[in-house]
């Protein structure tokens, strides 16, 4: 009967403080969908097909339309093809050094070097924004003497390299040590090995790493205001100033009559980064090393 009653009670206590974590869960919860709520409220409105065709308007444009109660004319046309054009060369840099460095990490697991790089990985993840924007404009904008989607891409490219170098090293740790040894003892050179072998199977955790990377830095604004600076046409030139989503978004907060194009510029965005971060998530839980 005493065994009866400290199951019973330990039952008690275990459904107790599932229910206080499920309670703080939900309200820890609460500011995000009030966000969510709060941005497709407002942002649906703007978003139609002219908002991804043309360019952002002029504020004597946005003035008038206001004046006469329609919609404001326009769309983010130039910060969609320029984050696209930024991220895409900031990939470019990231990827193929994140996942060297990671591969010679996992390899070389207690040397000096490879702590010292560790180090300097945590260091550079810890290291703010605005910061690397700066270092990117003393690398690239003042050499060049001229803002670009490349030097906003170099800023991305440092700010990417922190995961992508921690994903590598992680997935590669996680693999079976025979996996190499038979591919060596086979008679395969070891850069066959790693690109044959150990890459295509450790691709899940790679290619969610990467996501998570590219989540991480779509949104950020201080590094490209720094480097990339913004335009107001569509821009391929990887060599001249070009806008993005967020810079469009930091231009309408100071512009009264586009104020309300920051609604829908801000829920695409989100619904971008929310869609990288879902598929990465999805990715990771599919993924299992056997």
């Amino acid at each position: 009967m005493k065994l009866f009653s400290t199951i019973k009670f330990r039952l008690g206590v275990d459904k107790a403080f599932f229910g206080i974590i499920c309670f703080f869960s939900f309200l820890t919860m609460i500011p995000l969908f009030v966000i969510l709520w709060e941005l497709f409220r407002k942002g649906y409105k703007q978003i139609n097909l002219n908002f991804f065709t043309e360019v952002a308007p002029t504020s004597m444009d946005a003035m008038l339309a206001r004046m006469g109660h329609e919609s404001i004319p326009g769309g983010i046309l130039n910060g969609l093809t320029g984050s696209l054009l930024i991220v895409a060369v900031a990939i470019l840099i990231a990827i193929p050094i994140g996942i060297m460095v990671g591969i010679y990490l996992a390899d070389n697991q207690k040397s000096k070097f490879s702590g010292i790089i560790r180090y300097l990985t945590d260091l550079i993840q810890g290291t703010p924004s605005i910061v690397i924007g700066i270092i990117a404009y003393a690398w690239c904008v003042k050499p060049l003497h001229s803002y670009s989607a490349f030097a906003g891409s170099v800023a991305l490219a440092i700010m990417m390299l922190p995961l992508v170098i921690r994903s590598t090293e992680e997935t590669l740790k996680m693999l079976p040590g025979t996996l190499k040894e038979s591919g060596l003892a086979l008679g395969a050179s070891y850069t066959s090995v790693v690109l044959q072998i150990l890459l295509p199977s450790a691709f899940g955790g790679l290619f969610t790493g990467i996501l998570l990377a590219i989540s991480r830095i779509m949104g950020e604004t201080a590094p490209l205001m720094l480097t990339a600076l913004g335009a107001s046409i569509v821009n391929w030139d990887i060599m001249k100033p070009t806008s993005s989503i967020p810079l469009l978004i930091w231009e309408f907060y100071n512009d009264p009559n586009l104020v309300d194009l920051i609604w829908s510029s801000s829920l695409l965005l989100l619904l971008i980064i929310l869609t990288l971060n879902l598929t990465a998530k999805s990715i990771a839980s599919r993924w299992k090393i056997h």
